[in-house]
């Protein structure tokens, strides 16, 4: 099996900190699939303190003989998306893409092209911007070896003909646990930490501190499982901003989700969020 891309390090720790939070939104998510193979994904929400509504809409079809993938988007911003997707035809391990944003309204549209290749102790990405003044390269890759990971991200501007990322990311990991730490670009320094203590519990550690400034910022965060249609979650911070979720299956395709977020500073003073998530699949 292939390590994860770099994008992807760490990604444990931080599903404890976001999955099962809708923080100051109503959100309403709609998965359903054709008997052709056309799946449709539609989702929506609403912004309790300014009101906004936000939606969108993801059509996605695959022809698998030809490892193709059509995947079609459209949000009530008005930007319309599209991706070519092939994958594990030329090469095993080999996924080829080609992806294009418009909005009709201000006329602004951009592409990308992005190539990605996983072996058993390698993963690696990248991806150039189609831009004729001069393109933006972006590449990564991560080694795999006996749960050890090592990982390096950067990004190069060709107008100025100069490097703009510069990441470094080591970490480790095993069936259940996953230890994750990060340099970007010098300045900021991160690491993580996921554990399954067991079947139930799962457990993340979050720390960060960024170069020239006396701020650490620090959370840990767990989800227990009650049975095998509800579950808690809980996080809190060096802010002292704790957050609380609880999700239930209330039947075959329908799941609940309710969470809020509590400022442990300014408790009296109000300006609490909650939030309401509902998900249907068909």
């Amino acid at each position: 099996m292939a390590p994860p891309s770099y994008s992807d390090l760490g990604k444990q720790a931080r599903d404890i900190f976001s999955k099962g939070y809708n923080f100051g939104l109503w959100k309403l998510d709609l998965k359903t699939k054709t008997s052709s193979g056309i799946e449709f994904n539609t989702a929506g929400n609403s912004n309790q303190e300014s009101g906004k509504v936000f939606g969108s809409l993801e059509t996605k079809y695959k022809v698998k003989d030809y490892g193709l993938t059509l995947t079609e988007k459209w949000n009530t911003d008005n930007t319309l998306f599209t991706e070519v997707a092939v994958q594990d035809q030329l090469l095993e391990g080999l996924k080829l893409s080609l992806e294009g944003n418009f909005a009709p309204q201000s006329g602004n549209k951009n592409g990308k092209f992005k190539v990605a290749y996983g072996h058993e102790n390698v993963k690696a990405d990248s991806d150039v911007n189609i831009d004729l003044k001069g393109p933006l390269i972006n590449a990564s890759a991560v080694l795999g070896y006996q749960g050890w990971l090592a990982g390096y991200q950067t990004a190069f501007d060709t107008q100025q003909s100069k490097l703009t990322t510069n990441n470094f990311a080591l970490g480790y990991t095993t069936k259940d646990f996953v230890l994750h730490t990060a340099v970007n670009d010098g300045q900021e320094f991160s690491g993580s930490i996921f554990q399954r203590t067991s079947d139930k519990l799962d457990v993340g550690v979050q720390l960060s501190w960024a170069s020239g400034t006396s701020n650490t910022k620090f959370a840990i965060g767990a989800k227990y499982q009650l049975d095998d249609d509800a579950s808690v979650r809980a996080k809190v911070n060096n802010a002292s901003q704790v957050g609380l979720g609880y999700q239930q299956k209330l039947r075959d395709g329908v799941t609940l989700t309710l969470s809020t977020l509590v400022d442990g500073k300014n408790f009296n003073a109000g300006g609490h969020k909650i939030g309401v998530g509902l998900e249907l699949e068909a």
